[in-house]
C-alpha cells in the first residue's frame, strides 16, 4: 500500500501532538469516555481540513487544540439542547441526600494530575470553562498569550483578562487552605 505525501505530512506534523490532545481534551470534558470521543473527532476534523491547513509560526499544535476546542463546546451546546433522561440520575443517592448524585460522572476524582493537590484540582475543576481552557492552556500546554488567543478564538487581551480572573478565583478558593497549611503569602507590589 503506497501512502500519500499529504498522509505522511499528516502523521509528521498532527499526530505527534496526540498526547497534548489527550490531555487537555481530559481536562476538559472531565470525562475519560467523552475524551476519547473529542479526541477522535478533533482528529477526523484535522484530517478532513489538513489539505487546506496552512503552516504558520505556531505550528500545528494550537490549531488541534482549536479544532479540540470547538469540538468540545459545540458537543456541549448540543447537550444542553437535548432533553435529560431520568435514568440518569441516580434516585437512591438523591433521595438520600447524597451531594455525589449531582456531580458528572468521571469527575474530578478520575483525573490524574500526578503530584497536584486534591485542594488545587477542586479549585481548577470549579472554575467556568472559559476560564479554566485559558488557565490549562498557559500552565499545562505552555502556549503563549497569542497561541491561546487562536485556540479560544478571542482576542489576546481577553485571553490575558482570563487568566488574571482565573488566577484570582483560585487564589481566593485556596486562601483558606493556604493559612492551614501555613503556606508563606506572597507579598503584594
Amino acid at each position: 500500500m503506497t501512502s500519500s505525501p499529504a498522509g505522511d505530512r499528516f502523521d509528521e506534523h498532527v499526530l505527534v501532538h496526540l498526547d497534548s490532545v489527550y490531555r487537555m481534551a481530559r481536562r476538559l470534558a472531565r470525562d475519560e469516555s467523552e475524551a476519547d470521543d473529542l479526541v477522535q473527532e478533533t482528529y477526523v476534523r484535522a484530517f478532513r481540513a489538513f489539505p487546506r491547513f496552512e503552516m504558520r509560526e505556531y505550528g500545528v499544535k494550537p490549531w488541534l487544540l482549536k479544532i479540540l476546542h470547538n469540538a468540545f463546546y459545540t458537543r456541549r451546546g448540543k447537550a444542553k439542547r437535548q432533553p435529560s433522561l431520568l435514568n440518569d440520575v441516580d434516585f437512591d443517592r438523591f433521595a438520600a441526600g447524597d451531594d455525589r448524585a449531582a456531580s458528572e460522572p468521571g469527575g474530578i476524582d478520575n483525573i490524574d494530575w500526578n503530584g497536584i493537590d486534591e485542594q488545587l484540582k477542586h479549585a481548577v475543576d470549579a472554575l467556568q470553562p472559559e476560564y479554566r481552557v485559558v488557565l490549562l492552556l498557559w500552565s499545562f500546554e505552555d502556549m503563549s498569550y497569542k497561541e491561546i488567543a487562536e485556540v479560544c478564538g478571542c482576542a489576546v487581551g481577553t485571553v490575558m483578562s482570563r487568566l488574571y480572573r482565573a488566577r484570582r478565583l483560585l487564589a481566593d478558593k485556596l486562601a483558606d487552605y493556604a493559612r492551614a497549611e501555613n503556606v508563606p503569602r506572597k507579598p503584594d507590589r
